[in-house]
């Protein structure tokens, strides 16, 4: 169920990047983006340092187009490139970590509003990644950092765009890396590589010519700076190694304000139900959890960063109610959302606890707008 789920969720980020690029789509010309990182694995728990037999490297090609600035999100994130990224991360580890395979998404974001000679870039980038060594009771036990082969890969890069001619630009930046099963599989500490890189980038102008708009597109500006937002959402996790798959379910409501376009602040509340809760209520209690009882509730707020009709959030929660204390008090949310124009919201979400992952939530919601 998880690996269906994981390329189901990187079909709907590609599927909503390829329908958000409607003014990337005019453009003719490609970039070529050839890249090598050089890094070190973050030993983010002490149990995983055994692993760490090398410095990683990470061989990268990206392929993407600009947008043309026929949108208002692309004006408003000062014309962004969008692309997909094929990478290969040797963990020098090739007993027990092998390699990653990662094919994913990205948008990058100049930091700059005026186009310069040299100028600050943002990548934000989220996709699959397939790992070639895994957790294997029999024959790689070890390896208690990746539970399962397939995964989910996030990377924020930084980087400088120094132009060298028309066509061609040296991109020097540093990135971070993430990739995990969000507890899909145990185990699944996860594994983190920080890295400095250096790339090309390389514009293959088309014969074709552009086609052209004057006029910019504003059907992805909110209808209101005051909105409700409420989705229901299933998620899948363990409770220990090779034991059955456990359901989470969450249900939500929230406040938003949209500062700006691109900016959004949230305060709302989240209600689970966690097989794996229950699991732990019965074992710390010696009883059966009964009615609420069953139930653990959070207060939250947030942050989006939206990009057109794709939002980003990062969320943080304190569970005001849950009648046992297995995770502790604190809950956080990364995700992506897509919010369609008629106000239904696809929700893709990793829900942690103090940094480790809990479960991928996949859920549906709707936005209701305040005049």
């Amino acid at each position: 169920m998880s690996r269906k789920c994981i390329l189901t969720v990187l079909l709907f980020i590609l599927s909503c990047i390829i329908t958000a690029q409607n003014g990337v789509t005019g453009n003719p010309d490609w970039q070529i983006k050839p890249t090598i990182n050089e890094g070190f694995i973050l030993i983010h728990r002490s149990t995983i340092g055994h692993l760490v037999t090398g410095y990683p490297s990470i061989y990268e090609v990206d392929v993407s187009k600009p947008t043309l600035g026929n949108k208002l999100w692309h004006l408003e994130n000062n014309k962004p490139d969008i692309g997909v990224s094929f990478q290969c991360l040797d963990f020098k580890n090739p007993k027990q970590l092998g390699y990653a395979l990662i094919l994913a998404p990205y948008v990058e974001i100049p930091l700059n509003v005026n186009e310069k000679r040299s100028r600050v870039v943002m990548r934000l980038c989220w996709g699959a990644t397939y790992v070639t060594k895994a957790f294997d009771i029999q024959n790689n036990r070890k390896n208690i950092a990746i539970g399962s082969h397939f995964n989910s890969f996030v990377q924020f890069k930084w980087f400088w765009q120094f132009k060298l001619s028309k066509n061609l630009r040296f991109e020097p930046g540093f990135a971070f890396s993430h990739a995990s099963n969000g507890k899909s599989r145990n185990p699944n500490l996860g594994l983190n590589v920080v890295s400095l890189n250096a790339g090309l980038n390389i514009l293959i102008p088309s014969k074709k010519p552009r086609i052209e708009s004057i006029k910019v597109d504003s059907s992805g500006r909110v209808k209101s700076k005051n909105e409700i937002f409420v989705f229901a959402a299933i998620g899948f996790n363990q409770h220990e190694i090779a034991t059955p798959e456990l359901k989470t379910f969450v249900v939500s409501a929230a406040y938003q304000r949209n500062i700006r376009n691109t900016h959004k602040f949230s305060a709302g509340i989240d209600v689970f139900y966690d097989q794996n809760f229950l699991y732990d209520y019965e074992v710390d209690l010696q009883k059966k959890p009964i009615g609420l009882d069953q139930m653990r509730m959070s207060a939250r707020l947030g942050y989006s960063y939206n990009i057109g009709r794709i939002s980003l959030p990062i969320e943080m929660g304190y569970y005001v109610f849950q009648q046992d204390k297995p995770d502790g008090y604190v809950v956080s949310r990364i995700g992506v959302r897509y919010y369609s124009a008629c106000g239904l919201v696809g929700h893709f979400g990793l829900r942690t606890h103090f940094a480790v992952a809990y479960c991928f939530e996949y859920g549906l919601g709707y936005r209701f707008f305040i005049k």
